[in-house]
């Protein structure tokens, strides 16, 4: 079985990004080329929340229906209630080791995304990121740049 791999919000956000930079493009030919080469990718109901409320908030008209194509051509992850108990228990036990992922009173969108990977019960899954930080701690996850097809 090839390695699942989830989207966190930065390649989402690169690929839905009306506005066409050297990333933006390169990020999307990444994608269609895992997507061509049968690899199970993933957008984590948390990660689309993430760049959808950035974009609902600037009324980026153009980026929101881009992010709901997107939503349609890949398989989409809902957040579960066994990954919001796994995500809870993360965030405890990144505090009582002296090492939290965001600040006391943020919703940690982090931990909920690799509650969500975590919770898919695969054996080989890497969250493709622009930001490894506090990701990795917890699951496979990479610069989506790295990430290579099996």
């Amino acid at each position: 079985m090839s390695r699942v791999i989830l989207l966190d919000a930065g390649p989402i956000g690169l690929v839905t990004n009306p506005k066409r930079s050297d990333e933006s493009f390169a990020c999307t030919q990444w994608l269609q080329l895992l997507v061509s080469s049968g690899s199970r990718v993933i957008i984590p109901e948390i990660a689309d929340y993430e760049v959808r409320r950035e974009l609902l908030r600037a009324n980026k008209v153009k980026g929101i229906a881009r992010l709901d194509e997107l939503a349609q051509f890949l398989e989409y992850l809902p957040i579960t209630t066994a990954a919001m108990r796994q995500a809870a228990l993360f965030w405890a036990q990144a505090r009582q080791q002296g090492q939290p992922t965001a600040g006391d009173k943020t919703i940690d969108g982090d931990i909920i995304l690799v509650a969500q990977a975590v919770t898919l019960a695969v054996s080989d899954v890497v969250i493709a990121t622009t930001n490894v930080g506090h990701l990795s701690r917890f699951v496979s996850a990479d610069l989506w740049q790295n990430i290579k097809i099996n």
